[in-house]
């Protein structure tokens, strides 16, 4: 609808900025509310778009996604650097894999239906608070300038630099969708962490497997570490897990993806502005200490949503403060290799009941069940961490590049 003075300028309800997982997500779940006037900005096609990527989360029973989930694991593997394997069965809970394909088509479907909804494939260059809501500058993909006025905005673009921060860590990998001439894969597991890969002298690596058939498979390979490889790097020990440690005799890559994961504890602002709000890893939707951000996009959507239908504007923080102080310990014990990464890992797939666990990863579980878990960790090592943390300083560190979170 157009307002008044500038002849491209339309009102809304809501803008959502960038068609990633969480602005999607809000949008998912905007118009599951039913929320009128809802206007998703997504880059043309072109050097801004990214790539099809993958998301990642966990689940029970039926889901909002169900339709769009390509691959549904119920069983979880962890290889130790020993090579033993260890499988869990997180019953109810199954792990869930979406591309981000169908799930676009599906929310732009939804937003098409909706009424006052819409997709707006445009660049959008600065966002400015006014009384009573905000403005939107975008570019069409026609090249034709346009301001949206909204009531409220939501922003999922990447931040241009992190806030200060004491542990500046990145999870970053590279994947390949491969083909093999024969059956070499178990579509019920899905192999979460590999250790059984060359160690970096500095974090740790390892590799991550989803099959999509028993001859098809998403094969990463991940590191945790301070910098990012070059592409050659992550190529060569792609192919190095496939030939040596996954022994695939003939295969074909279809397709690859790549991604880097900021792991920190900064703590990010959910708020620019009075009608202003941050969503997604932008947010801190993400995770810090496993890189997860999908189902934390999810929780924050759904409360976002609600909290509208009230007639009230806020965006929770997506993870606790228990949840960001043990990641800040965690993340700190490793950058300073106090405790051993892939051991750790391994050890919590092994000391604790899995789905305790996954809800831990979640940030779902009580302080007492904390406690627990934190006795099955290197108790010593942790609480020095803990005790450190304190007194030291937040710096600012530049935002890691290349991809979107898997998440």
């Amino acid at each position: 609808m157009s307002g008044g003075g500038d002849p491209y300028e339309e009102s809304c309800e809501v803008v959502i900025i960038g068609g990633g997982a969480s602005g999607l997500s809000l949008a998912y779940h905007l118009t599951a509310a039913r929320a009128p006037g809802v206007t998703v900005i997504e880059a043309p096609d072109g050097p801004l778009r990214p790539p099809e990527r993958t998301w990642c989360y966990w689940d029970e029973g039926t889901g909002d996604f169900d339709a769009v989930v390509c691959a549904s694991f119920s069983r979880l593997r962890v290889h130790g650097t020993d090579g033993e394997a260890l499988t869990v069965d997180p019953s109810p809970v199954r792990y869930r894999m979406i591309r981000s394909g169908p799930f676009e088509r599906m929310v732009h479907h939804r937003l098409a239906r909706s009424p006052g909804g819409r997709l707006l494939r445009a660049t959008a260059e600065a966002v400015r608070s006014t009384p009573g809501g905000a403005l939107v500058r975008c570019t069409a993909a026609d090249g034709r300038r346009l301001t949206l006025r909204a009531r409220h905005v939501f922003d999922s673009r990447p931040v241009r630099t992190l806030p200060p921060a004491r542990i500046h860590l990145t999870q970053h990998f590279r994947g390949w969708f491969v083909r093999t001439a024969a059956d070499r894969f178990d579509p019920s597991v899905a192999d979460l962490m590999d250790f059984r890969v060359p160690q970096p002298r500095h974090g740790l690596a390892f590799g991550y497997v989803l099959p999509l058939a028993p001859n098809r498979a998403l094969v990463e390979y991940t590191e945790f570490s301070r910098t990012p490889l070059p592409t050659e790097a992550y190529e060569a020990a792609l192919a190095r897990y496939c030939r040596d440690t996954l022994r695939l005799p003939s295969y074909t890559v279809e397709s690859a993806e790549q991604g880097v994961i900021p792991m920190t504890d900064a703590r990010f602002p959910r708020r620019s502005g009075p009608a202003v709000f941050r969503i997604g890893t932008a947010g801190g939707a993400t995770r810090p200490a496993t890189g997860y951000t999908f189902a934390a996009a999810q929780r924050q959507a759904r409360r976002v949503a609600a909290a509208l239908h009230r007639g009230r504007v806020a965006v929770p923080p997506p993870h606790g403060r228990r949840a960001r102080a043990m990641d800040a310990v965690l993340l700190r014990a490793l950058d300073t290799g106090r405790i051993d990464g892939p051991d750790f890992f391994t050890g919590l797939f092994r000391r604790v009941p899995p789905t305790r666990l996954l809800r831990f990863l979640d940030g779902a579980t009580s302080p007492w069940e904390e406690a627990g878990i934190g006795l099955r960790t290197p108790v010593g090592p942790m609480l020095r961490t803990a005790l450190e943390l304190p007194f030291l300083p937040r710096r600012p560190h530049p935002v890691p590049r290349s991809g979107e979170n898997r998440r």
